[in-house]
């Protein structure tokens, strides 16, 4: 569903992001881990095509993000560290405009629906956003992925900020996006997400995927002592 090959961004002299290789299927989640400024983001943007690159393409499901820009991003749902809603309108308010955005109307019904599915505690889903915690909003993102349909997800640190309960209730709702068949594509610094939730991981540094393996073929343990190995070399 997601392709990136020799994809390469370059700032002037700096190279954000090193010709990257990556695939990530239905069903998957890819976690890529790193520190800040590895070229985690600038890979996610590259996808949403918020950028062009200077070399190589990002492909989704097959189709190019620059040459196809409509189409890939119909296909997509995004999730930023801090999710822009409206302040002043209910989640259910955000929703059902963003969905309009998309080109779908959903009764409010259904609409309630995809939010109480998405761990919204119903008290709430009538309550303007402002009085939302972040755990809320990133629910509000993942009920959205849901009505788009969204067949590949892009999440920057969707976890960061957020308190171990609702981190972990985030996981739960990748888990069941997983299960629908839906690739998902996440920057983090959680170790401990990556290894619980994902289902591959990739270790970025300066722009360049200087590990990628099955996150089942590494013991948490292993995972924490390689990382470290390339953070402090």
């Amino acid at each position: 569903m997601l392709e990136a090959i020799k994809l390469t961004k370059r700032y002037g002299n700096f190279t954000a992001l090193n010709s990257l290789n990556l695939s990530v299927n239905q069903g998957d989640i890819f976690c890529l881990l790193g520190a800040n400024g590895a070229g985690k983001s600038t890979t996610i943007n590259l996808f949403l095509n918020f950028i062009s690159p200077t070399e190589g393409t990002a492909k989704i499901n097959s189709i190019d993000v620059t040459k196809g820009p409509e189409e890939t991003k119909k296909l997509l749902s995004y999730i930023p560290e801090n999710l822009k809603l409206y302040p002043n309108l209910t989640g259910l308010e955000n929703l059902d405009f963003f969905c309009g955005l998309g080109g779908k109307k959903y009764s409010t019904n259904h609409l309630t629906e995809l939010l109480t599915e998405s761990g919204l505690q119903p008290d709430f889903i009538q309550k303007r956003v402002s009085s939302y915690s972040k755990g809320m909003r990133q629910k509000v993102g993942i009920a959205l992925a849901r009505a788009r349909e969204a067949s590949v997800l892009l999440l920057d640190e969707p976890t960061s900020g957020l308190d171990p309960k609702a981190s972990n209730e985030f996981s739960s709702l990748l888990l069941e996006m997983k299960e629908r068949g839906v690739a998902t594509l996440m920057a983090t610094h959680d170790l401990f997400r990556a290894k619980d939730t994902g289902t591959h991981i990739g270790i970025m540094k300066e722009g360049i995927l200087v590990e990628q393996f099955a996150s089942d073929d590494v013991s948490f343990r292993d995972l924490e002592s390689l990382y470290l190995k390339h953070m402090h070399n």
